[in-house]
């Protein structure tokens, strides 16, 4: 790090994973006056995606990248991060110093034991957001909780990383991540299942565009909910009812660029 680096407190930022999540959360750090120092992409899909995203990003090989970072973020599928963060440990690649930020709901810290046995410092950052990949979730991440998980001497610097992306930061204890991922499962597959089925429904009957026609209702339904469930103010959720809303169009996409974090279910559930 360098002395210019220390006295702002900015940080060089790499990314792992240009899935739909990676590359938004790297811009909005960046947005916030971190470097972007590069990020992993393997398909010309999720190229695409990075330089989209983050232009002025060189795409970087992932020991490379944790190398030359001060700040690593893991955006990868849960099911791909212990592999990651041990392998990365048995080549000594891992830096005292180092922040190491998840993004997978299921795990909280203990994931990254191999790291923080190397002297990197672990944390746990899930936003309770369905991506797009897009400059969309720019704006959604300042009306978004991140669920954030860490050890007590480090859990500010985690808290501070999500305001400055824009989100409001809950603490979830270790040995509640998997409760955790659970809701966030839930809550999603109920809400597209819902969507999918009545929007179905509707357009076996002839109704045209059945997403459109069901979207005041839902935006209502759910903002109702949500209030009884002690949500501080009615939220507007009409983009994310709007995105499910499109299943009523055609089928629902699945891209998958088959780089870590990124599995072609186009919602974010465990970490992609």
């Amino acid at each position: 790090m360098n002395d210019t680096t220390r006295r702002s407190g900015r940080l060089g930022l790499g990314i792992i994973g240009a899935g739909r999540v990676g590359p938004v959360l790297g811009a909005a750090l960046a947005g916030a006056g971190h470097a972007i120092v590069g990020i992993s992409a393997v398909s010309a899909e999720s190229r695409e995606r990075a330089q989209a995203m983050l232009p002025q990003a060189p795409i970087l090989e992932v020991p490379t990248l944790v190398e030359r970072s001060e700040l690593v973020i893991l955006a990868v599928p849960d099911r791909e991060l212990p592999g990651l963060v041990g392998g990365l440990a048995a080549t000594g690649t891992w830096q005292p110093g180092q922040l190491v930020l998840h993004t997978a709901p299921g795990y909280g810290v203990g994931v990254l034991r191999p790291a923080a046995e190397s002297g990197a410092i672990p944390l746990a950052v899930h936003p309770a957001l369905e991506f797009t990949g897009t400059s969309l979730d720019l704006a959604r991440l300042a009306e978004s909780w991140f669920a954030v998980t860490a050890p007590a001497p480090v859990l500010p610097i985690a808290q501070a990383l999500v305001v400055e992306m824009g989100g409001e930061p809950v603490v979830i204890a270790e040995e509640d991540r998997a409760a955790y991922a659970e809701a966030i499962a839930t809550a999603t597959a109920f809400s597209r299942s819902i969507v999918e089925q009545s929007t179905g429904i509707l357009a076996g009957i002839g109704v045209e565009n059945p997403g459109s026609f069901l979207s005041s209702l839902l935006r209502s339904a759910v903002d109702n909910a949500l209030t009884r469930a002690g949500a501080p103010t009615a939220l507007d959720v009409g983009d994310v009812l709007g995105a499910l809303g499109d299943a009523g169009r055609g089928p629902a996409e699945a891209p998958g660029d088959g780089d870590p974090g990124d599995d072609g279910r186009g919602w974010f559930l465990r970490g992609e």
